[in-house]
């Protein structure tokens, strides 16, 4: 994927965190490591390392360092959404475009990942930018997949069903790329939507979401526990 360092960087931890490279409680280098490693400022490790931290990829620990996060219990249970069928439902007219995609060979450490990146729009207008990475292996048949007429979502949701779901909902400020992708000014606000899936135990794909907030909302309906 082209763009910034800070990017490159989040997206290299992201492939080895749902790779399995790096699993749950392992220790990440440090900044002043990472700073040395990528050649950059401790401003851009940073920025790589924030969005992973709301994502709930990672977490810091102060004095301990930066770790990769455990999945956590939640109370609630937000289901996956078909944003296609949504869209529909609105009487809306759906659209995915494909912007970036770009295969991560394996290596000894870690598997083929499929990197995609890609805008759903409602009515010809932007709705959500995706970022999303794949593991190959658990979704045999998604590096040839056609996404001219069906999301990377829906297409997985149609072929490789999960198992087991983390969702977490933050806002955020449009970054400049995002700002571009979805038409609005940099800075604007975002309802971002991060989501880990899993089969048996594997993962299966990281998403984030970044929605115009006053665009979408996201309801659950639900009741007391029997």
């Amino acid at each position: 994927m082209n763009g910034t360092l800070h990017d490159r960087i989040r997206t290299d931890f992201e492939t080895r965190i749902l790779s399995g490279e790096l699993a749950p409680g392992d220790r990440l280098p440090t900044e002043q490591a990472l700073m040395a490693h990528y050649g950059c400022a401790r401003m851009t490790v940073h920025k790589a390392l924030s969005p992973l931290a709301a994502a709930g990829l990672i977490e810091r620990r102060r004095k301990a360092g930066t770790f990769v996060a455990r999945p956590r219990a939640h109370s609630m249970v937000l289901d996956i959404p078909d944003l296609a069928a949504e869209v529909a439902a609105r009487g809306q007219a759906y659209a995915y475009r494909l912007l970036g995609r770009t295969l991560r060979a394996a290596d000894a450490s870690q598997s083929a990942m499929l990197e995609l990146d890609g805008v759903h729009t409602a009515d010809g207008r932007p709705l959500a930018a995706e970022h999303r990475l794949v593991a190959a292996a658990v979704a045999p048949g998604i590096e040839t997949a056609d996404f001219a007429r069906q999301s990377p979502g829906a297409w997985l949701l149609a072929h490789v069903p999960w198992s087991e779901a983390e969702t977490r909902i933050t806002a955020a400020a449009a970054t400049a790329a995002e700002a571009t992708t979805l038409g609005v000014a940099k800075g604007a606000p975002l309802l971002c939507v991060a989501r880990r899936t899993w089969r048996a135990g594997r993962l299966v794909t990281l998403v984030r979401q970044a929605f115009v907030a006053d665009a979408y909302e996201l309801v659950a309906r639900f009741g007391p526990r029997g």
